[in-house]
């Protein structure tokens, strides 16, 4: 069910990118006031500030699907 209390609240499973940072990440979870985004390939999640998250370029997307598919194929 969607989070009708946070209408822009990103839906877990979305690519965005840290706007702080670059890094690209997609949503886990939200805790508090933060969202919670895992690298592509998996490791440690971080907290962001939504209003310092963007939507990825084509090519960071592409980038985030290529690291996923390599981390499945043990690469």
């Amino acid at each position: 069910m969607p989070d009708t209390t946070h209408p822009t609240v990103p839906t877990p499973g979305t690519l965005l990118v840290d706007r702080r940072d670059g890094r690209a990440g997609v949503v886990m979870a939200h805790e508090g006031p933060y969202v919670q985004l895992r690298p592509p390939r998996g490791g440690r999640v971080w907290d962001v500030p939504p209003e310092e998250l963007r939507r990825p370029t084509q090519a960071e997307e592409l980038s985030a699907k290529v690291a996923a598919a390599n981390r499945r194929w043990g690469r």
